[in-house]
């Protein structure tokens, strides 16, 4: 705490009496949050945050606004609404997913509310021998050229393929932003960016096209805490199109929101976002609880603090040794990419199948099993919960495990009984290819 105290007040001018205060009544959590978007010194400490985790300590010109948010979850939910609400995106409007995907992207923008277009861009590149890279193709990246696609969504790192996007992919992306697309909403769900090494968001690549969403949950271990932020460049696309909407609804806009302001035409849509969060009516109790953002100042100054990154490697060694210990004992090849996070891990069986016994026992299996029997088997036989990453869009055999939830010594039991299942399989294979 005193390390974060002087921090502020030698890189920031902090006013001490105002530091003190804003911590004093955060931690008693007497008020409603003022500012509602988010307290002023914890915007700064996540500021530099992000700055460090999400730019690679090389970030944009310009200043990142930030909304604090009941986790990345809460987050979600304000995003698609305001995006509607403020006619960024109306029904029947063009959309693409980036997929494998955190499942709620893929479901929200079907429900009857939003009914968007969404068209879904596959990470389906493989490499010769027929394992997965997890990345793009640039001719489904390309799909974003065409500006009836208003929206882009992605999960980077990805969930649960737990890979960064190449650099290739990323400055495609950009080329197309800036050269076919311009209006184009990227909006990028980080939360696993902190175990990527030198990691770059969209936030740093494209600043103004950019809503981030960041969640402190995965890193520091702490859903609970429910601690997370929404981050906004303060020149951004979002608002100049609000800007250049027809009359009539830049005029149902303002009614919505003038109650808040004597001039609603000017509020940024960061500030709508937390205004809809509490249907505008209840905007002054708006905002993320003081105890909340005071936990989360204490994380981001932690990771700012720790010159050496210490703890970061220490996550990355920590889940390193549990991808080995789940994969060394599959008898799979774990082919070696520096873009991998590993906080999943997502295992094709059709991959290994088609290695180990061939494409007639690959037949076998889609005709003879339900995708979901490797983890119902698994379930059962080692009482280790997997999910099957078809439920992602990924793969229809794939499963996924995190590498955050066990000890090391479940992922070998996990990993055994992934082998024996699917040696199993071919004993069965085999005695029908006898008859």
């Amino acid at each position: 705490l005193e390390q974060t105290y002087n921090y502020l007040l030698m890189q920031h001018a902090a006013d001490p009496d105002s530091l003190v205060h804003e911590w004093a009544e955060a931690v008693i959590g007497d008020q409603y949050p003022v500012p509602d978007r988010i307290l002023h010194f914890t915007e700064i400490l996540v500021q530099d945050y992000l700055s460090q985790e999400m730019c690679d300590n090389r970030p944009p010109r310009g200043t990142f606004d930030l909304f604090a948010t009941e986790d990345g979850t809460a987050a979600m939910c304000y995003l698609f609404d305001s995006l509607q609400e403020n006619f960024l995106l109306d029904k029947g409007d063009g959309i693409a997913l980036m997929v494998p995907a955190f499942t709620p992207y893929i479901e929200i923008p079907q429900l009857s509310r939003y009914q968007f277009n969404m068209i879904e861009l596959h990470a389906d590149r493989m490499t010769d021998d027929g394992f997965h890279l997890w990345q793009y193709n640039d001719k489904d990246i390309d799909r974003l050229k065409d500006s009836a696609i208003k929206a882009l969504f992605v999960t980077n790192p990805s969930n649960p393929p737990s890979y960064a996007l190449s650099p290739e992919t990323m400055a495609r992306i950009v080329d197309i932003v800036k050269n076919d697309n311009p209006n184009l909403m990227v909006i990028t769900d980080d939360v696993y960016g902190t175990f990527s090494p030198h990691f770059r968001s969209f936030m740093a690549e494209l600043p103004h096209n950019t809503l981030c969403v960041y969640s402190f949950s995965k890193y520091f271990g702490a859903t609970g805490w429910r601690d997370a932020v929404i981050a906004l460049h303060e020149d951004n696309i979002y608002d100049k199109q609000i800007a250049r909407l027809p009359e009539d609804k830049r005029n149902a806009l303002n009614r919505r929101y003038s109650s808040l302001t004597l001039h609603p035409e000017k509020m940024k849509f960061i500030d709508r976002m937390v205004a809809d969060s509490r249907q505008v009516a209840l905007n002054h109790t708006a905002g993320l609880s003081l105890p909340q953002q005071m936990q989360m100042s204490l994380f981001a100054s932690f990771a700012l603090l720790d010159k050496e990154n210490k703890y970061k490697l220490k996550m990355m060694e920590i889940i390193e040794k549990r991808l080995h210990a789940l994969w060394d004992n599959t008898g799979f090849t774990l082919i070696k990419d520096p873009l991998r996070v590993g906080y999943y891990t997502e295992i094709d069986m059709l991959v290994w199948a088609k290695k180990f016994y061939g494409d007639d026992f690959v037949e076998y299996l889609k005709r003879t099993y339900s995708p979901l029997n490797v983890v119902f088997r698994l379930a059962k036989e080692t009482s280790l919960v997997l999910l099957n990453g078809g439920g992602f869009d990924g793969p229809e055999w794939s499963i996924r495990a995190s590498l955050a939830n066990l000890n090391e010594k479940d992922y070998v039991v996990i990993g055994q009984g992934i082998k024996r299942i699917l040696d199993e399989y071919a004993k069965a294979w085999k005695k029908t290819t006898e008859k």
